[in-house]
């Protein structure tokens, strides 16, 4: 019987004390761990760092997972726990193998007969839809939209027709600094009825989440979301 155990420890979403998006026990766990499987190595010395270790940081092995990340690679990986028999898994943001590369590392734990524990930590998609008030029941995340522009258009529409036709709701992020660009083609492209939220550096002191129609958004100032983590979600 396979002993080892895969923690998948949540992340903070930005900067905020720890004690306000993640619980004692699974800080007590994730000090104690001295293996970790990370997607950025540094951000994971800084969540180590920001929760405290029983071991000097320097001591601790770090991972580093991509999405080219061979499953012999991960396989290797999870044959050597720490002493406890412990592997922490950890996102560059919010909760492991949700969005991100961590799901492979969850398969092939699975794979080898080793224990998964997922611990209570912010979901940004999760926290977003919470809040928006558009159908938490039916949803889908998309990661990111398209960059360019009539293929952006085109996603998009496709997007606010399936939501129309399933009443799902639709999520997706953008890399920080076209933040401002993607909120003009979201104005410029979806129906006027469609209910769409921004929901900005969940967790932090400066979370903002506010939920329009299209045709409400065209009358208000553009949001202060230029270079901030935000998560976007529209209904149709």
């Amino acid at each position: 019987m396979n002993t080892t155990r895969l923690h998948l420890i949540p992340v903070s979403l930005g900067d905020s004390p720890v004690q306000r998006w993640l619980p004692p026990e699974v800080q007590t766990i994730a000090g104690n761990i001295d293996v970790y499987i990370a997607e950025n190595a540094k951000t994971a010395r800084a969540f180590l760092k920001q929760i405290g270790t029983v071991r000097p940081i320097q001591e601790i092995t770090i991972h580093t997972l991509t999405a080219k990340t061979s499953t012999e690679e991960i396989h290797s990986w999870l044959k050597a726990p720490g002493k406890q028999g412990d592997i922490g898994l950890v996102s560059e943001a919010g909760c492991p193998a949700v969005a991100d590369p961590g799901a492979l590392v969850a398969r092939e734990a699975h794979r080898m007969g080793i224990q998964v524990i997922p611990w209570v930590g912010p979901s940004s998609i999760l926290l977003g839809l919470m809040a928006s008030g558009l159908d938490g029941q039916r949803f889908t995340f998309h990661g990111y939209a398209p960059v360019q522009g009539q293929e952006r258009i085109k996603q998009l529409q496709q997007w606010e027709s399936l939501s129309a036709k399933l009443n799902q709701t639709q999520l997706f992020i953008e890399t920080p600094y076209r933040n401002i660009a993607m909120f003009e083609a979201l104005l410029k492209t979806l129906k006027s009825s469609t209910r769409l939220c921004i929901a900005r550096s969940l967790t932090t002191n400066q979370e903002w989440i506010q939920t329009h129609t299209i045709a409400e958004w065209k009358k208000r100032p553009i949001p202060d979301i230029d270079k901030q983590a935000t998560l976007f979600l529209f209904l149709a």
